[in-house]
């Protein structure tokens, strides 16, 4: 037997390829916030107060006093006077009685008219002591304090806000997706 060699020519294949590129590009976004402060606006009313006051009363009466120095009224000394002729005269009505009575009774051998007499020329004798002018005590002093009322309605803040809202920019990204390369495939047949 006999061999037999074949040989056979296989065509040799070659393939080479080229990827494809990508081109990405990026913009990158833009988020601005701006926050305007509120408006405020506070206004404090007054308080309303109200005061009552009552005054004190300081009395001071120097009328025993003055009276004591012997400086009185044109009133009170009228008084004075007009009581003390009212007790003179009493006093005149009950002497001239005694007198009258002892003038009676003459006969008795009392001697009327003698002790009349000497009771009539000699003066009365006074006592005197120590004495202070004005007398202790004759300055009379009464006070009634005064009364203060207050009264106070707070009046509450008026106070007004007015938030503003915050303003806001933005601007949105992007992405560009090209292709820089096209993928290829190149076959080439060799013998």
């Amino acid at each position: 037997m006999q061999e037999r060699v074949f040989t056979l020519d296989i065509p040799k294949l070659r393939v080479s390829t080229t990827p494809a590129k990508m081109s990405i590009s990026t913009t990158k976004a833009v988020l601005e916030i701006q926050q305007p402060p509120s408006d405020i606006s506070l206004e404090q009313p007054k308080a309303e107060v109200q005061i009552e006051t009552d005054i004190g009363k300081l009395s001071i009466d120097q009328t025993e006093a003055w009276a004591d120095m012997d400086l009185k009224s044109f009133f009170r000394r009228g008084d004075e006077f007009a009581q003390q002729g009212y007790q003179d005269w009493l006093a005149g009505i009950e002497r001239n009685v005694q007198d009258g009575d002892e003038l009676m009774k003459i006969e008795n051998g009392f001697q009327a008219i003698a002790g009349q007499a000497e009771r009539n020329s000699v003066s009365p004798i006074y006592d005197f002591n120590i004495g202070w002018i004005p007398k202790a005590g004759s300055v009379k002093m009464s006070y009634e304090p005064g009364k203060v009322n207050i009264d106070v309605k707070p009046q509450k803040p008026r106070v007004n806000i007015k938030a503003n809202l915050p303003i806001i920019n933005f601007t949105p990204g992007k992405v560009n997706i090209d292709v820089k390369q096209y993928s290829s495939i190149k076959i080439d047949f060799q013998s």
